[in-house]
């Protein structure tokens, strides 16, 4: 669809709302922008990424952890950094221990990864420089001209 200018927000439920909040706010560095009540009771806490992109948290989900990796569903939440080397620095320096630590990946960005208190997969991203992405970015943008 030629309208969409960008993922607007990820949602994610959370069982401990306080322990997400924690890990989200004060490891991530993400802030909260509003909470939104319904029935009385805290429904949706929004978390600022960028200007435009957000982290909903839904308080309340039940199970243990996030679903195993090949489940049919969400699988991770990737957020691009900078600087992965300083990045993985500043959240392990914060305690978050690395789910797996830095590669080069095939689509030639470097990533490492984190998980939240829930399981739920964070992938650490830093374009490469060649980066099959912009590869593609770049290949578009000449056929479009």
């Amino acid at each position: 669809m030629k309208h969409v200018k960008s993922i607007g927000h990820v949602a994610v439920s959370v069982k401990d709302i306080e322990r997400s909040l924690d890990f989200y706010v004060n490891k991530l560095g993400f802030e909260e922008m509003f909470r939104l009540e319904q029935d009385d009771r805290l429904w949706i806490v929004y978390l600022r990424i960028t200007d435009t992109q957000y982290l909903e948290l839904f308080p309340d989900a039940v199970g243990d952890s996030a679903p195993p990796f090949a489940n049919v569903g969400f699988n991770h939440l990737c957020l691009e950094v900078d600087d992965i080397d300083g990045a993985i620095a500043e959240l392990t320096g914060k305690g978050v221990p690395l789910t797996s630590g830095k590669t080069l990946g095939v689509d030639h960005n470097y990533q490492a990864w984190i998980a939240d208190p829930e399981g739920n997969r964070i992938e650490l991203m830093q374009l490469g420089e060649k980066a099959l992405q912009l590869q593609a970015i770049a290949r578009l943008r000449r056929e479009r001209a």
